[in-house]
């Protein structure tokens, strides 16, 4: 059986499961996670093309997800906008701005590259707090509608839950036929070789821009549907923690698998949970995400030295 239809059974195998999995759990903490789990993966899945395929290292992948959260969560919520053109204009706005700030920052490579990033992630972090009049600044914005078709109304968990996986489950097919595509072949070339990728007729600079703007598209989408589930957005979760635990999400599950994404994010969201519930007191008075960064940068070094495959164990792409 080919990759492609090993794909595609694997893919209906799990929407089968995501259809049915509400009406097994009837925990809204336990379901609520798993959204958590799938909008995670999607921006996860965004870096994995950049890093896994591209080669490339990005260091501001937050700033792509609040760009999706606030443009959507801004239009519907200030401007009365539909749901669902909201949402479409957040992923396309990820996608413009990937390849408006891809242009120069891919002319740099290595360490420069992702510092470059990392001062983009920065200034996003800083226009969100600072922009008060658009996007309520540090009180954040509120009166988020959830996305609805009709009368139904995307207002639950387990339909939210249904919505991200189902998101989720679409663009793991879209990109895992890209990665075993022609285009696929080049980008791992590129992420080889680059003068050698160049030197057999590959415009590496063009396919790097090009990755790079899908996965602003596909880390914008997350933040739209993240915006539209939780009602209410704020810059604190879309600083430079958040690119961090993308990082790790990534790397834990396996740079060059797309599934890997999954796993990853999974991974990191059961131990954000489990670091909450064991460190109750510390989190309370010293904030969560300063000792989530010491814990990423702790399994990042295991991971690199022992693990470097990840959990999914390959370096195939599923």
């Amino acid at each position: 059986m080919g990759s492609a239809r090993r794909r595609a059974l694997l893919l209906v195998v799990a929407a089968m499961i995501v259809a049915a999995l509400p009406a097994a759990v009837p925990s809204r903490y336990v379901l609520s996670t798993l959204v958590f789990v799938a909008l995670h993966a999607l921006a996860a899945l965004g870096l994995s093309l950049v890093m896994g395929f591209a080669g490339q290292v990005s260091l501001g992948q937050a700033a792509f997800f609040a760009i999706g959260a606030y443009v959507s969560g801004v239009l519907t919520a200030s401007h009365g906008w539909n749901g669902w053109v909201a949402l479409a204009l957040a992923t396309a706005a990820g996608a413009v701005t990937a390849l408006a700030v891809g242009g120069p920052i891919f002319r740099l490579s290595g360490l420069l590259l992702a510092m470059a990033t990392l001062g983009f992630g920065i200034i996003v972090y800083y226009v969100l707090v600072n922009w008060s009049d658009v996007t309520g600044g540090p009180s954040g914005l509120t009166g988020i509608p959830p996305l609805a078709i009709g009368g139904f109304r995307f207002d639950t968990d387990a339909r939210v839950f249904r919505l991200a996986w189902g998101a989720l489950l679409l663009v793991l097919w879209l990109t895992g036929n890209l990665v075993d595509s022609r285009v696929g072949r080049a980008l791992r070339a590129v992420a080889a070789s680059e003068a050698a990728a160049e030197a057999a007729g590959i415009h590496a600079a063009r396919l790097k821009l090009g990755v790079f703007a899908l996965a602003g598209a596909i880390t914008a989408l997350a933040g739209g549907l993240y915006a539209h589930y939780v009602a209410f957005i704020n810059p604190s979760p879309f600083g430079f923690a958040y690119s961090v635990e993308l990082v790790v999400m990534v790397v834990l599950g396996g740079v060059a698998s797309l599934w890997g994404a999954v796993l990853g994010a999974a991974a990191v969201v059961a131990l954000v949970e489990i670091l909450r519930a064991a460190l109750p007191a510390l989190t309370a008075s010293h904030g969560a995400a300063e000792y989530e960064i010491v814990v990423f940068g702790l399994i990042l070094m295991v991971f690199m030295i022992f693990l470097p495959a990840g959990l999914s164990g390959g370096r195939r792409p599923a």
